[in-house]
């Protein structure tokens, strides 16, 4: 080991060192790289302090071509703002022109280096060619954006040595950084920003939906005038689209900024290259609580923030109170009921916060009707209920009031088996009705607008298989898919596009995986802003209930405990509501900090709105 010391940790090229409050600590350490022999991993030692700050160590004098290669992979993973000390292991204009922004490979085991480093003139001792390689797992790309990614990776760097110095380094390089699954997971943290969606309001006042987009930003380097910054340059190509941002085009934040961080009053001022006549009142409010909503993902405890314009003069300032009824945010309003079905297949229902196990009939004909109902979804605001009944054959819609009639079927499957008819239904924030029929003879997605209109066919231009599940997400401009394709069931993602005056109506497109780990899906529920939970199985594995993410990524947040025989499971957008599910022992329920408790052993079909 070398003997170079500072604050009391030995340095060495290709280690990582960790300086934390009290003092400097050596966090990782790795063996020199011989110049010849099989692959190598390159994955760092686990950190478990999020708190501890991680930096580069710069190449030592006379590092060989595989230390270089080392040092520089390692820096990738360090904590370094605008990796300079990466950019130390590259020649002075393979420095000014590589782009670590443009791209993140992340990869199952960590970049595997080719350790004889061939020469890439055999004549020429001064040259050679190392190869990274590995199995991709994802790409998160310029705009943050994460994207599941499967094959093999195979990337040449081509190392020279200075004549005059005497030192290796890279030379030519692709543009991005790579490492392994496990250093993204302790580099990079997941966080939803947030934009409206185009043409859906809801509410007295008319208040426009939020609608999440989640990236990945480095949790440790700076994040949160990064995701400013990520914020105010637009939504994700994905949800470009569907959504609009309140933020005049080429705003940004003045020059120079950055460290941005909460006062003690937990108040965040965000200084903009805005004047003052450029904003109108209602949209700086709105604009503040893009910033609020996308802030309070990475500082729950921010209670306000005001926006600057030139020369300090005060935009706006917006509360979290005052933010909650500027706009209609899905994860801010908690339902007030757990609804489901009893043993007569009535929809019954109980307060959320109950901790008994008592329900009651619903007021209305879907509590004590005789429909013989298989499934049931009631609307956001709790006023109305749409009920499958008639073994799966017929959509009913009424209101959750006293002497209400049920009326005629809405919609009709003509499927040969329940299995084959309708879906669950599924409500927006619009108040529209969502809901698939399932017959392989005549599969369709419709929606009714407001619950009553004539049901309208949904394009999904591309899918690729039958949709045997669906759920909309309280924003209205997302909805997830179950689709069954060669005895495979996929959970995916897709936009909501709706007719803007062309005529081609609505129509579901950019499917893309949610759970690409998992093979059979059988169960779904929206549990947040930009989250689902799914019950499904692995290849080869046993039934599991996992937390995903709408953009395919792995979510750091333990899974429920395990439970047999799920068949129906039901979560809120509010993280706060218990997880509810239909299993073997009927209806349980699964409190914070708490196992599953029974329910009701003949209830079935659980729902919160939605």
């Amino acid at each position: 080991m070398g003997a170079d010391r500072e604050g009391g940790a030995r340095r060495r090229p290709g280690r990582a060192v960790a300086y934390a409050a009290l003092g400097a600590v050596l966090l990782a350490g790795c063996a020199s790289m011989p110049d010849s022999g099989d692959l190598r991993d390159v994955e760092s030692t686990p950190r478990q302090d999020t708190g501890v700050r991680v930096f580069a160590v710069p190449p030592a004098d006379g590092a060989g071509p595989g230390e270089i290669m080392q040092g520089f992979l390692e820096a990738l993973t360090s904590d370094d703002p605008e990796y300079d000390t990466a950019r130390k292991y590259l020649t002075d204009d393979a420095a000014s022109a590589w782009r670590p922004e443009r791209s993140t490979t992340v990869l199952a085991n960590g970049p595997s280096i080719e350790t004889d480093c061939q020469a890439g003139v055999r004549e020429e001792a001064d040259s050679v060619i190392c190869v990274l390689a590995g199995s991709r797992v994802a790409t998160v790309d310029a705009q943050q954006a994460y994207r599941p990614a499967d094959g093999s990776y195979r990337k040449k760097l081509h190392l020279t040595k200075n004549p005059d110095s005497g030192q290796w380094r890279i030379d030519g390089l692709p543009d991005g950084v790579v490492m392994g699954k496990s250093d993204f997971q302790r580099n990079y943290t997941s966080v939803d920003k947030y934009y409206f969606a185009s043409n859906t309001a809801v509410g007295p006042t008319g208040q426009p939906v939020v609608v999440a987009d989640p990236v990945f930003v480095r949790s440790r380097v700076d994040p949160m005038t990064r995701m400013v910054r990520s914020l105010l340059e637009g939504p994700t190509t994905w949800l470009g689209p569907v959504v609009r941002s309140s933020f005049p085009t080429g705003t940004a934040l003045q020059k120079d900024v950055s460290g941005l961080t909460p006062d003690d009053q937990n108040k965040l001022t965000v200084p903009l290259n805005l004047k003052a006549s450029q904003v109108a009142a209602t949209k700086c409010t709105e604009m503040a609580a893009q910033v609020l909503f996308t802030l309070r993902n990475l500082t729950p405890t921010l209670e306000s923030v005001e926006l600057q314009g030139r020369g300090g003069e005060r935009l706006c300032d917006l509360t979290q109170e005052r933010a909650e009824s500027a706009a209609w945010h899905g994860s801010a309003k908690r339902p007030e009921y757990l609804y489901f079905l009893d043993g007569k297949h009535q929809v019954v229902r109980m307060p959320t916060g109950s901790t008994g196990t008592g329900a009651v009939p619903v007021p209305g004909p879907l509590g004590e009707g005789d429909k013989g109902l298989r499934s049931v979804a009631v609307s956001r605001d709790e006023h109305t209920a749409a009920g499958v009944g008639d073994g799966g054959r017929s959509l009913y819609v009424t209101s959750l009031a006293s002497g209400g009639s049920l009326g005629d079927a809405l919609v009709t499957s003509t499927g040969a088996a329940p299995a084959d008819r309708l879906t669950t239904p599924s409500w927006d924030a619009r108040g529209d009705l969502w809901v698939a029929d399932r017959d392989p003879h005549h599969p369709r997605l419709k929606v009714l607008e407001q619950g009553v209109a004539k049901p309208e066919d949904v394009a999904v231009p591309d899918l690729s298989g039958r949709i045997k599940d669906a759920r909309v997400a309280a924003d209205g401009v997302r909805i997830a898919l179950v689709v069954e394709k060669d005895g495979k069931q996929s959970l995916l993602i897709g936009r909501i596009q709706r007719d803007d005056g062309t005529g081609q109506g609505i129509s579901v497109d950019g499917l893309r995986s949610a759970a690409p780990g998992l093979e059979q899906v059988s169960a779904i529920s929206w549990a947040g802003d930009s989250t689902l939970l799914a019950v499904g199985r692995e290849q080869g594995g046993v039934q599991q209930m996992r937390f995903v993410q709408v953009d395919g990524s792995t979510l750091d947040r333990p899974a429920p405990g395990a439970l047999p025989g799920v068949r129906a499971i039901a979560a809120s957008e509010d993280e706060r509501v218990p997880l509810v599910a239909y299993s073997d022992d009927g209806i349980v329920r699964l409190p914070s900090g708490a196992q599953w408790q029974k329910v009701d052993k003949d209830g079935t079909a659980p729902v919160y709105p939605g």
